[in-house]
């Protein structure tokens, strides 16, 4: 059966954790892997799997899982490939995709140490991306609708953190202050996972991080 690769968070959350996934990675001198910006090169590029993605783009479509796995498993064998870490950015986002991801990240040694999540508050997200929408005169971005995507998050994408939880890789954050406020969480407490990981013993590959 094939899935289809879609959004489910709001935009609002989405730019919180481009901005943090970009940090995270200048701070610890690994790649930045958005899996967005990567399809967006493809595109641009010409590659096979950018004119896959680009003919189901211009109808409209979804781009299937099989195409985003296979970007991702590229993503990181390249990231991967001298030992060092990364940050994976937008990807996965349902159970189905955070399975696929495990398994390509296992399959070449590099599944993540920690699965960072900026936690929000529903009412604030709408009362914000409302004012966005007002500045920006955006006429899709309703209370409705935006209702709608941040439900659709909660059903589709927020089961992934339980999973993470058992896992013992989950690292919550609150991602409601401003962006340097989280950044100042966010990279100490990744510090001390890296710390902790380095004291174990046996080689131990830099912080891998699924933003």
């Amino acid at each position: 059966m094939r899935r289809d690769h879609a959004g489910t968070d709001d935009r609002a959350t989405r730019r919180r954790q481009r901005t943090q996934g970009a940090r995270i990675a200048a701070h610890f001198g690994v790649p930045h892997l958005a899996t967005g910006d990567l399809l967006r090169r493809h595109v641009a590029r010409g590659t096979p799997l950018g004119r896959t993605v680009h003919a189901y783009l211009d109808r409209g479509g979804l781009v299937p899982d099989q195409l985003m796995q296979d970007l991702v498993r590229k993503a990181l064998a390249d990231a991967t490939a001298g030992g060092g870490g990364y940050v994976l950015d937008g990807y996965p986002r349902n159970p189905a995709q955070a399975w696929a991801a495990y398994q390509i990240a296992s399959s070449i040694g590099a599944t993540a140490q920690v699965a960072l999540h900026l936690r929000t508050d529903d009412d604030e997200v709408v009362r914000r991306l409302l004012t966005r929408a007002g500045i920006e005169h955006r006429s899709d971005d309703t209370e409705p609708v935006i209702r709608r995507r941040l439900a659709l998050y909660h059903e589709v994408t927020e089961p992934i953190l339980e999973w993470y939880d058992r896992r013992g890789i989950l690292l919550s954050v609150d991602g409601m202050p401003d962006a340097d406020r989280v950044t100042a969480a966010v990279i100490p407490a990744l510090e001390a996972r890296r710390a902790r990981h380095k004291a174990r013993p046996g080689p131990v590959p830099e912080l891998l991080i699924a933003a």
